[in-house]
């Protein structure tokens, strides 16, 4: 698997459980959810997420560059 899949079930699987928390537990829960919010919202501007530095130094590949597609004659 690679990083860009995994990173979105991360961020998918923290927002349903904060929320669920939040419902079953304390609504303080949903600061997680903020949290994951802001999180995606400032990756999208600077492309630099904090999970994503430590996906790489846990072993877990990048999406391997596309091919060029060949000519044809």
């Amino acid at each position: 698997m690679y990083i860009d899949r995994l990173l979105r079930l991360i961020a998918g699987t923290f927002t349903l459980l904060s929320l669920a928390l939040a419902h079953f537990h304390n609504p303080k829960w949903l600061w997680l959810t903020a949290f994951v919010g802001l999180n995606l919202l400032q990756s999208g501007f600077t492309n630099w997420c904090p999970m994503m530095s430590i996906l790489e130094k846990a072993g877990v590949p990048r999406i391997p560059p596309t091919p060029a597609p060949r000519s044809t004659p």
